[in-house]
């Protein structure tokens, strides 16, 4: 339109079609000049029908000279920014998916009453120089800090497991942050789930002055969270926490993200493009070029990898200083198979929990919730089935056993292996095995916490703490011992990162137990020798991923090799191998019926290739999947690199 510049419009449409994922130019009218900016939601004609959108910038025409105009400006909040929309499109590209699926979690939806109403004030965070004492007590730690104000160091933080300030990992993002904020940019700091948040916020409010900065959770209400939002979005907070999705909150100046536990599970997208935050965070770090601290007491095999590779520098102590300063840790081996059924501690592990109760409070680790998990044999400990639907028995007290399909057996249960009749319970849930050790220790108090069942804290009186893994509620003053139930159990899992996960899960219970110098022991009922074990015992979580890293590189699985899992009808997986033409630099697997399914078309291929190859991989897979949307054909599912491949 004559006068006015830029009148081109162009917009992301609200629509997950692949053949559709592309942005698409609109005219502006003039009524609407002033209020559509680049980053506003509009509204628009789109195949008839009025579709919602975000306007990406104001271009020039091109050779189209008759466009369709935007039907209105939705609110002339802009609340996607040129970088995030850049970063939401990388991660859409990197995980085969639209650039709609990922914004719906990367914007929140409107609240027009939180938009239009007052905003409140934000006070400015505390930055009065404080000595910081988590992150300098290791080597390099000091450096970090001082790079913070105006480098981008990158970071593998690998956190002491123990209950003494070189363990508090809140304390260390805290002392990141205020380094960050004090050279004048802002901070974004990423944890898994609500308990951590809780933590770090409290470390937060404590350094910065409450209502300095922005939370961003899940769990939050629409209005509490869409008002957080804004306050980043407006630059009125430099600092912002949050789970998952807040690695996609717009921070002005961005100097630092900051990332606790990346190998939780809860760090995956669970809806397409099924993305990963460390992934996201690791590619918004290289885009705003601004530091990244990936921190955990564990590590995972991906950091271990761009450990490898340089791309990320080494912070942690020395193995010496380590076991000086953590817990002692200790095998008892596992029980003979042969044992009774009320037998679940070794005499060691006994011992231990005597010791530790007359010193203060002490953990049990259970692997699983419930009261029976599930049966066994007890001469072979083939796990017990019904005869009728093949589904796991169980076994309430003093009930026969049944099935929660087909109700209780008509007649007794015997062993297809070997025709024994007894039956036992390989790993006793929390419930259960609280009434063993109240039997075991009387007088003692017995506390139970899962996730159906929160504990906040436990004080420093002697009490047994039954928790299940990431139930444990830390102990005021550190618990005197802990006891790691059923190891092997957790390693039995069919899961490729099943040994990873275990170590992550008993070092997060190492980590709420005293130094040795002050009695605290922690006791892992499981076979020394095992590779996972022997982890935990030196305390080497950097030499485990190592090695796992090494056996995934030679057995071909992530991250040292691209795994691309579509999942759809045997006969739409064929149309799609066929229509990607794949050469020999592709691995190909299936199409093969998923196990577990329950219906029998249900397929899955994976598809596996070097890195390098990766790029060209997902491009052709993209392509193909919108000539299959533009063409109306069945849809798949595809999930590149997830995180359980079974």
């Amino acid at each position: 339109m004559p006068g006015m510049e830029r009148p081109v419009a162009r917009v992301a449409v609200d629509l997950p079609l692949a053949n559709l994922d592309r942005p698409f130019d609109y005219l502006v009218p003039a009524e609407l000049d002033e209020a559509a900016q680049p980053g506003v939601r509009v509204k628009m004609r789109f195949a008839g029908q009025l579709r919602d959108g975000f306007l990406l910038e104001r271009t020039e025409p091109g050779e189209r000279d008759k466009l369709a105009p935007l039907h209105k400006v939705i609110s002339p909040e802009p609340v996607l920014r040129s970088g995030v929309a850049e970063l939401i499109r990388a991660t859409a590209d990197h995980y085969a998916g639209s650039f709609a699926d990922v914004i719906r979690t990367a914007v929140p939806p409107r609240h027009a009453a939180t938009e239009k109403a007052e905003p409140p004030d934000y006070p400015a965070p505390h930055l009065e120089p404080v000595a910081p004492h988590c992150l300098t007590s290791y080597p390099a730690g000091d450096r970090f800090l001082a790079e913070l104000a105006t480098g981008r160091p990158r970071a593998a933080w690998t956190v002491l497991p123990a209950a003494r300030p070189e363990g508090d990992w809140a304390l260390g993002f805290v002392e990141a942050a205020a380094a960050t904020l004090s050279g004048g940019r802002g901070a974004l700091l990423i944890v898994p789930e609500a308990r951590s948040l809780e933590r770090l916020e409290a470390a937060c409010r404590q350094r910065f002055g409450k209502g300095s900065y922005a939370v961003l959770a899940a769990d939050a209400g629409p209005a509490q969270r869409y008002r957080n939002f804004l306050a980043a979005s407006r630059g009125a907070v430099q600092l912002v926490i949050g789970t998952r999705a807040a690695i996609f909150a717009p921070v002005d100046r961005l100097g630092l993200i900051a990332v606790w536990d990346d190998g939780s599970d809860t760090y995956a997208e669970p809806h397409a493009p099924y993305w990963h935050a460390r992934e996201v965070a690791a590619m918004r770090a290289h885009q705003a070029s601004c530091a990244l601290l990936l921190a955990a007491h564990s590590r995972t095999a991906e950091v271990a990898q761009l450990l490898e590779r340089g791309w990320l520098a080494p912070l942690e102590l020395s193995p010496s200083a380590t076991r000086r300063l953590a817990p002692a840790v200790r095998a008892a081996g596992a029980m003979p198979s042969r044992e009774p059924e009320w037998v679940r501690l070794p005499q060691q592990a006994f011992q231990a929990v005597r010791a530790g109760l007359a010193a203060g409070p002490v953990l049990v680790q259970v692997p699983r919730a419930g009261y029976a998990p599930y049966l066994a044999c007890q001469n072979c400990r083939t796990p017990a089935r019904c005869p009728n639907c093949g589904q796991g028995l169980i076994q309430e007290a003093g009930a026969a056993p049944s099935c929660r399909w087909c109700g209780p057996l008509l007649k007794a249960w015997r062993c297809p292996e070997c025709g024994d009749q007894r039956l036992r319970r390989p790993v006793a849930g929390v419930a259960r095995t609280a009434e063993e050790f109240g039997k075991a220790f009387p007088g003692t108090t017995v506390i139970q916490a899962s996730a159906d069942h929160r504990v906040t804290e436990v004080g420093s009186k002697s009490v047994l703490v039954l928790a299940t893994p990431g139930a444990a509620p830390p102990a005021r003053d550190g618990y005197a011992a802990a006891i790691l139930l059923d190891a092997e159990q957790m390693l039995a899992r069919p899961d490729l990162r099943a040994g990873e996960e275990s170590l992550r899960r008993w070092l997060a219970v190492t980590a709420l137990v005293r130094p040795a110098e002050d009695g605290g022991t922690v006791v892992i009922v499981a076979e020394p020798g095992l590779r996972e074990v022997q982890g935990l015992i030196r305390l080497d979580p950097a030499g485990f991923a190592a090695t796992e890293l090494a056996e995934r590189r030679a057995a071909g699985f992530p991250p040292a090799q691209k795994l691309v899992a579509i999942e759809g009808s045997t006969a739409t997986l064929t149309e799609v191998l066929t229509a990607l033409a794949l050469g020999s630099e592709v691995v190909v697997a299936g199409p093969f019926a998923i196990p577990g399914s329950p219906d029998s078309t249900d397929g899955r291929v994976t598809l596996r290739c070097q890195p390098p190859r990766a790029a060209d991989l997902l491009v052709r897979l993209r392509e193909v999947l919108s000539v299959r949307a533009a063409k109306k054909q069945d849809p798949v599912r595809v999930r590149v690199d997830p995180i359980v491949v079974g």
